[in-house]
């Protein structure tokens, strides 16, 4: 079977097998929620953190994140604060208590999906790679 490249709307973590069920099942919002629950956070700022915890497999868009953003405070999960009010720059975001309980919800759910996909790539990792 030949390797088909995932089209241009497709990026790691969403055309990828591997991890298209473990963004389902909350990874990005778990993620999210983990960085403003450690300090207050901006959107590209989350951006960068994401693609550097997941060495890129998961890239993020401000397309995806400025929405999840909205969305995560308009839930009452976040509560963001302009840097500047009188110039809007940087908008920083922090955890909420209702945050902090949907962070460790969701992360008590991701545990087995981030397990699998731990366990199918060592399994990959150790048949392909046999000498």
């Amino acid at each position: 079977m030949k390797y088909q490249a995932p089209s241009p709307r497709e990026g790691p973590g969403t055309g990828d097998p591997l991890f298209r069920d473990v963004c389902r099942a909350g990874l990005l919002p778990l993620m999210v929620l983990h960085y403003v629950a450690r300090e207050p956070c901006y959107g590209n700022q989350l951006i960068d953190r994401i693609a550097w915890l997941t060495a890129g497999t998961v890239a993020v868009n401000p397309n995806t994140m400025y929405p999840l953003l909205r969305s995560l405070e308009a839930r009452g999960l976040i509560a963001g604060e302009w840097e500047s009010p009188p110039d809007r720059g940087r908008r920083y975001y922090r955890i909420t208590s209702d945050g902090n309980d949907e962070r460790l919800r969701l992360a008590g759910r991701m545990a087995p999906h981030l397990d699998a996909v731990a366990a199918s790539v060592e399994i990959i990792r150790t048949v392909l790679l046999e000498r």
